[in-house]
């Protein structure tokens, strides 16, 4: 269930990003800043955290033991 819901958020703030790129250049400075500080880092951490995610929630419940 939390890598559906990691699954779903990536893939719908990815589509800001796709708007960034194929913008025209003129309206880029409108949303370019929350496009590269918001919404691509989310981006990026929902990607990590499905990719390795297991190994942070194991090292957490080591010493959680």
């Amino acid at each position: 269930m939390q890598r559906a819901i990691f699954r779903s958020l990536h893939l719908f703030l990815s589509i800001p990003i796709i708007g960034y790129i194929y913008s025209p250049f003129d309206k880029l400075p409108s949303y370019a800043p929350l496009t590269r500080y918001v919404f691509f880092p989310l981006i990026a951490f929902s990607g990590l955290w499905m990719w390795k995610g297991h190994l942070v929630r194991r090292l957490f419940a080591k010493r959680r033991a």
